[in-house]
């Protein structure tokens, strides 16, 4: 047991690293793909040859981080059969097709124009050229499409159904899949963050080149630009992160108490934590209280969770019990998670009178066992469990990433405010040196923001590798643990040299550009 533990936790490790080293890059990219698309859009219009030099610039620095992103990105996808080679049999055949289709049509179609995108200005006419960046920026977008229905469908398994004879899930309805509300909010929030993530990139950026009192006009006009963009983008992403908040309460319940540090629910309204610091020793065993601190909005949770002021909200104790609460408040009793891990087991050994049942060709057998085991079916992923405890994800992780979030989301509406109102009220704003330091370090407070969405999304999810089908545990390859931490130390040398180096290119294209004056490169 202590050995499949360690295999399970150096797997998570190596994946997680390679995940958010992969994340790093992929949010710049989409949105930096639409602001360089804007920006050749404007050329095109006016045919002003400073215009063209400053989506040059830009596209320049798209160019070196959508290179890194490709390089992450197909180790990550390697990793599904190295590392969770359990995981790819048993939902291959749904997981595997929404990234089929990214890698056939989205990627080649984004690698091709981003060819023409790059190298193609002097070769073919502007219109076609303002095509392909523009359909660069579109295969960007698809290709995170697929991604994310893939990763939605781990979040919310749908569209599929259990084959007892190959012991495997296979697709039922593509459609179900592809345009379930999971995927759909997952999808718009993670491309409207990028478009948020790209416009402080762009701001960021710009102020250091104002910094060292060099090009006030490319900067000028990438400040405002991005300052557009970033605003939509921030507002957007804020009403699509109610829309997964909903979502999140209807499929992962677990999820968004762990999110709230939330043990028990209060029936006539749940609140909402603006901010808390958590109690380290609550457990679900124990009555301590879940905060030592809290800022508390009220009924700030129903409201979020379920848009009713006086909606339950069920909290991780009430969960594992199966409680609910009707609108009057009236228990509903469902299944506990003691029940679903005993449904679960059901399941598992229904699954092996099953194949004992085939290979005997005994057909009464084999049809009773397949009854018992589609009856208990829904529960398969917790009869890996030997306790409820087990079920329970990382919750101060998970709370306080959740925070991170939030608090920063805050941060940055007010910062693309402040950024539209220095380039049309306030001209002198972006000449004071304290605005222009805070527009150079909002470029890594945008990306822990990035990056903790992600947590809260994946440690939130945990323990599962598909929610309630597949724990993590079961999920992994059978490989050595010695062998995946030694591969660990490797990737994480290789993705230190890759970002060290990414880091380093851009800086010395933006050194290179605060000595020379862009438009007249």
């Amino acid at each position: 047991m202590n050995d499949l533990l360690s295999l399970v936790d150096w797997s998570r490790a190596q994946f997680a690293l390679t995940a958010m080293m992969h994340w790093i890059f992929v949010p710049l990219t989409i949105g930096l793909s639409l602001i360089v698309s804007v920006m050749e859009s404007v050329y095109y219009k006016t045919r002003e040859d400073s215009m063209k030099k400053i989506t040059q610039f830009w596209m320049t620095l798209f160019a070196i981080n959508f290179a890194c992103g490709v390089a992450t990105g197909i180790i990550l996808e390697f990793e599904f059969g190295t590392n969770w080679s359990n995981y790819s049999w048993f939902v291959g055949d749904i997981f595997g097709a929404p990234l089929a289709i990214e890698g056939i049509f989205a990627f080649f179609l984004e690698s091709t124009f981003f060819a023409v995108m790059m190298f193609g200005w002097n070769k073919v006419g502007p219109k076609f050229h303002l095509a392909a960046t523009w359909l660069t920026a579109i295969g960007v977008c698809i290709s995170a499409l697929w991604i994310l229905i893939a990763n939605a469908w781990m979040q919310n398994p749908v569209g599929m159904e259990f084959d007892p004879e190959q012991a495997r899930n296979v697709m039922s309805n593509f459609s179900e899949v592809a345009l379930s509300p999971t995927a759909t909010n997952k999808f718009l929030h993670t491309v409207l963050s990028g478009w948020v993530l790209g416009s402080v990139f762009v701001i960021g950026v710009s102020c250091f080149l104002l910094l060292r009192k060099s090009n006030e006009k490319a900067t000028s006009t990438s400040i405002k630009i991005a300052s557009i963009i970033g605003l939509i983008g921030i507002i957007l992403t804020m009403w699509t992160g109610d829309g997964s908040a909903v979502q999140v309460s209807k499929v992962q319940p677990m999820k968004l108490a762990a999110m709230e540090g939330l043990y028990r629910g209060e029936a006539g309204g749940q609140s909402l934590v603006g901010f808390g610091i958590l109690n380290p020793n609550k457990t679900i065993e124990n009555d301590e209280t879940a905060m030592i601190y809290s800022i508390d909005i009220p009924n700030g949770l129903s409201i979020l969770a379920k848009h009713d002021s006086k909606a339950f909200v069920p909290g991780i104790n009430d969960i594992i019990d199966g409680i609910e609460l009707t609108e009057n408040g009236d228990t509903i009793k469902n299944l506990s998670y003691a029940e679903r891990i005993e449904s679960g087991k059901k399941a598992h050994e229904a699954l092996r009178r099953y194949n004992a049942a085939v290979e005997a060709k005994d057909f009464d057998a084999t049809e009773q066992a397949a009854a018992d085991l589609e009856a208990n079916f829904k529960n398969f992923g917790y009869g890996y469990f030997d306790n409820p405890a087990q079920a329970v994800p990382n919750v101060p992780l998970t709370f306080y990433s959740f925070r991170i979030m939030v608090i920063g989301g805050g941060y940055l509406l007010l910062f693309f405010i402040i950024s539209l109102a220095g380039v049309f009220k306030f001209k002198g704003l972006f000449k004071n040196k304290f605005v222009l330091l805070s527009g150079i370090l909002t470029i890594p407070v945008v990306w822990i923001v990035s990056e903790a969405g992600w947590v809260v999304a994946e440690v939130g999810r945990q323990p599962w590798a598909v929610q309630d089908l597949l724990p993590v545990r079961a999920a992994v390859s059978s490989v050595s643990a010695a062998s995946v931490e030694t591969t660990f130390w490797i990737f994480v040398v290789l993705f230190s040299g890759l970002f060290i180096a990414e880091v380093s290119i851009m800086l010395r294209e933006i050194f290179k550009a605060s000595k020379e004056d862009i438009t007249n490169r």
